[in-house]
């Protein structure tokens, strides 16, 4: 059988490490971008390898341009391919509107959306029939409960119309695009028991923050042939924030 390849970015930790083990464990050779944890990068790479599966990792700054493209050009000269792009990586600038710098929102909007569209214009060409675009979006996206994420929750539900669009672009092609909306997920940079834990919390309707793996499967769903009906569409795997 003719292996299955996946890129994912921002692959070295927390979701996107996940993303890539999960994939990995569904057969897919992985693909994964980091932008400054090496470590953390290898440590991905080796639990691919060790599901058996072939692995590549690829600096890449998702604020320029050139390093998105770079990151599909790499993946497509070490696999000949790409099945599925997963958009993992991505930023969370807190802070209401007025505190927001021109460079803040600049590199939001470069990060959470204009390098998931040049990462897709990249890729779209190197991708065959049954090939699945996957981004990460946010409940914010859907539902904004707490003041500080305005321009966060923007470029999130700007995924939801790029998808839309995608489908109707892409569908004839047979490759599907949707969006998998997190709600809190415990991960080192957002934790169970950090700060703001109890309040994002309280948002929640199961009460408590999910797990990586929650969004792994998600993203395995819709990489899969079981999805194939599945485009222009959102998964919002958040406990019920958005209920």
């Amino acid at each position: 059988m003719t292996a299955r390849i996946a890129l994912v970015t921002g692959g070295s930790r927390g979701i996107g490490a996940a993303i890539c083990r999960t994939l990995a464990r569904d057969g897919f050779d992985i693909a994964l971008t980091y932008s400054s944890n090496e470590e953390k990068a290898r440590e991905t790479k080796d639990a691919v390898e060790a599901l058996g599966r072939r692995a590549l990792v690829i600096r890449a700054d998702g604020a320029k341009a050139e390093e998105n493209r770079h990151a599909v050009e790499a993946t497509v000269a070490a696999f000949g391919t790409i099945d599925a792009l997963v958009c993992n990586a991505g930023c969370y600038p807190y802070g209401t509107i007025e505190t927001m710098t021109d460079e803040d929102i600049d590199r939001t909007l470069a990060l959470n959306l204009r390098a998931v569209m040049v990462e897709t214009a990249a890729a779209v060409p190197h991708m065959r029939r049954g090939g699945r675009l996957i981004y990460m979006g946010s409940a914010f996206g859907e539902r904004v409960p707490l003041p500080g994420v305005s321009v966060y929750a923007a470029t999130k539900a700007a995924l939801i119309g790029f998808v839309r669009g995608l489908a109707r672009d892409l569908g004839p092609q047979g490759i599907t695009a949707n969006v998998v909306q997190p709600g809190p997920i415990d991960t080192d940079l957002n934790p169970k028991d950090g700060d703001s834990a109890a309040l994002i919390g309280s948002f929640v309707a199961t009460g408590h923050y999910g797990e990586t793996a929650d969004i792994a499967e998600a993203v395995s769903y819709l990489a899969s042939a079981r999805a194939g009906y599945v485009t222009g569409s959102t998964l919002t795997v958040d406990g019920g924030l958005c209920a």
